[in-house]
């Protein structure tokens, strides 16, 4: 085993190797970047069998620990999530440059000329748990935005990302882009991370994607800027005026689609007007569909089998089958229980009045706000974006899901002829 000081030289080693690899990746031409993309997606394709042998180590792993459905859900790969994967690159590939973008241009009176630029944030480093698609989407949206970037993964998908990994850096050789722009840190130590957090001379920037844990302990102990991403409380709000098929419709997307990712929701909200009229169809919506309610004392009386909800529930992000349900006699009511306990990622209202859409919309507190839609569209993919690096709640530098345009930052070039000050 690797002593501390040893785990600290070898990470400090990657991060100086990424940052010599960022200044000539931050030169490539577009055209060369793109070509890049495309060859890794084809190589992952390629290689699929070899990245899923891997990821079979890690599930019988994570069944040995007894880890929970949703831990294994967003820890497994199949055949079609590594197809997918490969698309999101080539998605990315074809969206626009965002590096070099001429933002403004002005000239002083004194003639000197003044152009605000786009360009690289330099090296980022990435810090992940269960999610070997991060290690794809990462690298794909680093890559295309001129960034090299140091992957720092759980243990529990140690042996996945390491072969997707060997699989991007094959595929580098056979690009313009330095293999050493792809950093992947395979000790799990304490340590690694530990140096990762404090290597501001190489690390430009953190991201850590994951749970609440994980997120706090970077936020805590990183001497490096962290690019917050946040946990998904996220809540629907069924309104007296929402029209009754869209409620139900959306409520079964947002709770079942996937019930293990960060943008499905976690309580619902509901009108008692609306409740009244209709608790018998979504009562029996929610059974149909196996989902757990833990309801609030008014709940109770209308929703089979329901369980009293405690305080933890309002905060809990369930990453299941199952869904936090509050009654309310007004949209203050559920603006405010919003308000206390959101996480400021995403939230929806359903409904037909567009005065209270509009209000609701206004005054929540979030990344992403939906007007009768699900709360499963905050995704980068679902939003165009090819693939996101992460989902920001946050309010500097970048908020909601995070494509190229926030990998980057801006540079002032002055262009003179001897002016002085």
């Amino acid at each position: 085993m690797l002593k501390e000081n040893d785990v600290k030289a070898d990470v400090e080693k990657q991060g100086l190797l990424a940052k010599k690899a960022s200044k000539k990746l931050g030169q490539l031409t577009t055209e060369q970047k793109n070509e890049a993309l495309n060859i890794i997606a084809d190589e992952l394709e390629t290689n699929y069998e070899k990245i899923l042998e891997s990821n079979k180590i890690d599930l019988e792993k994570g069944k040995e620990k007894g880890f929970e459905d949703a831990f294994m859900d967003r820890l497994a790969l199949s055949k079609e999530r590594i197809v997918n994967f490969a698309d999101g690159l080539r998605q990315v590939a074809k969206l626009e440059d965002p590096t070099d973008k001429t933002i403004s241009n002005w000239t002083l009176e004194n003639g000197l000329n003044v152009e605000k630029v786009t360009v690289p944030l330099g090296v980022i480093g990435m810090i992940y748990e269960a999610r070997p698609n991060v290690t794809v989407d990462a690298t794909g949206l680093a890559l295309k935005s001129g960034n090299s970037i140091i992957l720092k993964g759980g243990s529990s998908a140690i042996s996945s990302n390491s072969a997707i990994v060997d699989v991007i850096h094959s595929a580098l050789e056979k690009t313009e882009i330095p293999v050493d722009a792809v950093q992947f840190i395979h000790s799990t130590n304490r340590e690694a991370t530990q140096a990762l957090f404090t290597m501001n001379e190489y690390v430009d920037v953190l991201i850590p994607r994951g749970g609440g844990s994980l997120i706090k302990a970077v936020v805590n102990n990183a001497t490096v800027p962290v690019l917050e991403t946040g946990v998904g409380n996220c809540h629907l709000y069924i309104d007296k005026d929402a029209d009754v098929k869209k409620a139900l419709d959306i409520i079964v997307n947002a709770k079942t689609d996937r019930p293990a990712v960060c943008n499905a929701a976690e309580t619902l909200i509901i009108h008692e007007k609306w409740l009244k009229e209709n608790h018998k169809i979504l009562n029996e919506t929610l059974i149909s569909r196996k989902i757990n309610v833990h309801g609030d004392e008014k709940a109770l009386e209308y929703f089979t089998d329901a369980v009293p909800a405690g305080e933890e529930d309002w905060a809990n992000e369930y990453l299941d089958l199952a869904i936090a349900v509050k009654i309310v006699s007004n949209l203050d009511e559920a603006l405010d229980h919003i308000e206390q306990y959101g996480t400021k990622h995403s939230e929806a209202i359903i409904t037909e009045n567009a005065e209270t859409a509009k209000k609701f919309l206004d005054l929540v507190d979030a990344s992403a706000v939906y007007h009768n839609a699900s709360t499963r569209f905050t995704d980068g993919g679902a939003l165009g974006f090819g693939a996101e690096i992460g989902i920001s709640t946050q309010k500097l530098h970048a908020r909601g899901p995070m494509g190229l345009p926030a990998l980057t930052t801006v540079k002032f070039k002055m262009r003179g002829n001897g002016q002085i000050r």
